[in-house]
């Protein structure tokens, strides 16, 4: 499926909760009011309409949150997408923390590849980033889930006066690891407005000081808008997503679907389509019409490309928790 600017919309990212189990100052530093279950999308509605979206060119999902690990059932809810035939691939996106207790189930269902936040190597910052003692954890389940065979990606968001040296020591991981680790630009969006990003284009040049054989890669990592680099030699790779320093619009292949039941076309702004009042008032081949008209409609409503640096136009002001990472 192409939207109004030519370009193929065949990627879907889907919150399945609003609900973490850690409280990083980027992203919900405070508790905020949860959800009531019954106002979240149940597995049998997802499932449903990841069903209608692969009928019109969705074939690759990425399972998020929140923390989708802290929902029972998240393995299950895999397994199920998985037999939808046009999907192709689901992944997932977690901060670790209950990873390796599930680690079984998930490959079990069918999980194609894992994505783990992981700012710092250092405890103390990450209790600081995080509001948890969690790293050795994390750390332990990213080793467990190469040895699983799972492909791994380390999501790593560098900030001013906090983690932004810690660079070298994240990118050795690479060395020693077969992983990507991608650098992702701080996004101004919900608490990430408080906080000035790292620009990538000043960190590869750090790196590349650092490392001057460092090779850019051509290949294909993923679904994702990162760019590759890598150390020769090395075992994985280093990617930059670079919202910011590096506008990727003109390729943007995704919808996000919120664990309230809303589509949204794009992070920067408020504009979403809602899915739960078809969803559950609509019976039959109407309900089946309703669905695909919404899903329709949010890839006719995405934007020519964002504008994170210009203040006055970003209207989103949910944060990214409520949205969906």
């Amino acid at each position: 499926m192409k939207d109004h600017y030519g370009r193929t919309i065949d990627y879907m990212r889907i919150s399945i909760t609003d609900r973490c189990n850690l409280q990083c100052r980027y992203c919900m530093p405070h508790k905020i009011p949860h959800l009531p279950k019954e106002h979240l999308l149940t597995y049998e509605e997802i499932q449903f309409i990841c069903q209608i979206a692969a009928d019109i060119g969705i074939t690759k999902l990425k399972i998020t949150g929140g923390e989708p690990l802290v929902r029972s059932g998240c393995p299950q809810l895999i397994g199920k997408l998985k037999t939808i035939p046009e999907i192709t691939q689901v992944t997932m996106t977690t901060n670790g923390i209950n990873l390796e207790q599930h680690l079984h189930e998930l490959k079990e269902n069918g999980l194609d590849a894992v994505n783990i936040s992981l700012d710092t190597l250092n405890p103390q910052v990450y209790q600081q980033i995080t509001g948890k003692d969690q790293l050795p954890k994390v750390q332990n389940a990213i080793i467990q889930s190469i040895k699983a065979g799972l492909p791994v990606k380390l999501n790593t968001v560098l900030q001013t006066g906090i983690n932004e040296n810690e660079w070298p020591q994240l990118i050795k991981l690479t060395q020693q690891y077969p992983i990507d680790i991608r650098f992702i630009e701080m996004m101004p969006i919900g608490y990430g407005k408080q906080y000035s990003p790292v620009s990538n284009t000043q960190l590869l040049q750090q790196i590349q000081a650092m490392y001057p054989e460092l090779q850019k890669e051509q290949s294909i990592h993923g679904n994702g808008p990162a760019v590759y680099y890598k150390i020769p030699e090395a075992k994985g790779s280093i990617g930059f997503i670079s919202a910011i320093h590096g506008k990727f619009c003109q390729t943007c292949n995704r919808l996000r679907l919120s664990a309230h039941g809303s589509l949204k076309p794009c992070l920067c702004y408020e504009d979403q389509v809602d899915l739960i009042e078809p969803l559950r008032t609509c019976k039959g081949k109407q309900r089946e019409y309703q669905i695909k008209e919404k899903i329709l409609q949010a890839i006719n409503q995405k934007p020519k490309e964002h504008h994170f640096t210009q203040s006055a136009q970003i209207t989103e002001t949910k944060p990214m928790v409520q949205i969906g990472g």
